[in-house]
């Protein structure tokens, strides 16, 4: 009995090893796949985690980029307005001296002279800055340089259509128009 029953033992035995060896090769081909799932989610994961970094830094880099040129805009602006002021200020200087005078000299003459260097010292501050009179009377009437306030019948059949006579002169600043002459127009 007992060799019968080694048989049998190894006969079981048998029977249950392929059984057992064909669970084993699909439990390890689960484990397989699981096992390179696991580090395709993961290296997936890192990947993300890469981007999103990636891309909060550059978001960042942008909003610091966007916040410094804002500033430096300002910054020049203030700074442009301090220069000009700077340069305006000697004709405020003779203004204050042609007020002074006037109180003091009755020569009309004299101080229509003074006004006058004070004008001309004033323009050529301004045309240091790059501004320029829009020239108007006598030209024709041109909507990106001219605004017209009112027509009147025109003196001479040349004025027709013509700037007749300027009530607010125009400025350019460069090649842009910082205010637009008001005009009258002849019919």
């Amino acid at each position: 009995m007992s060799r019968k029953s080694n048989k049998d033992f190894k006969h079981t035995t048998r029977e249950e090893q392929p059984e057992q060896q064909q669970e084993q090769p699909v439990a390890s081909e689960a484990e397989k796949q699981t096992e390179e799932e696991i580090p395709e989610e993961q290296i997936l994961k890192t990947k993300l985690d890469e981007l999103n970094d990636k891309y909060l830094r550059l978001y960042s880099e942008f909003d610091n980029y966007r916040k410094r040129t804002h500033k430096e805009r300002l910054e020049q602006s203030r700074t442009a307005s301090a220069e000009v002021i700077t340069d305006l200020l000697p004709v405020m200087d003779d203004f204050e001296r042609a007020i002074k005078s006037a109180t003091e000299t009755q020569d009309c003459d004299a101080m229509k002279e003074g006004v006058n260097l004070i004008f001309n010292k004033f323009r050529s501050i301004m045309e240091k800055k790059g501004v320029k009179a829009i020239e108007a009377i006598g030209q024709d009437f041109n909507t990106d340089f001219h605004e017209a306030i009112t027509y009147i019948p025109a003196p001479s059949e040349e004025l027709k259509n013509k700037i007749v006579d300027e009530v607010e002169k125009g400025y350019l600043l460069g090649d842009k128009v910082i205010r637009y002459s008001k005009v009258v127009i002849g019919q």
